[in-house]
């Protein structure tokens, strides 16, 4: 992957995080007709799971990078 596709990759990743930190603020959760014909619905865990999902594996993985690439660097 070249470093288009990095950056690009890296830019996707920020978006899933921001929206996964932005859904529970997004919907009402207290209201299920709010997020009930969302992708995951009808139930709040499932809609919470497809919509913060990504983002959560997007941030453990840029995590992840970060630290091989400190490691890497603290070694040589």
């Amino acid at each position: 992957m070249g470093r288009a596709g990095i950056v690009l990759a890296w830019i996707l990743g920020a978006y899933l995080i921001v929206r996964a930190v932005a859904e529970p603020f997004v919907i009402d959760t207290t209201d299920p007709a709010t997020y009930a014909h969302d992708w995951g619905g009808p139930g709040l865990a499932g809609v919470l799971a497809v919509h913060m999902g990504p983002g959560l594996v997007a941030a453990v993985l840029m995590l992840v990078v970060v630290r091989r690439r400190r490691s890497a660097r603290r070694q040589g």
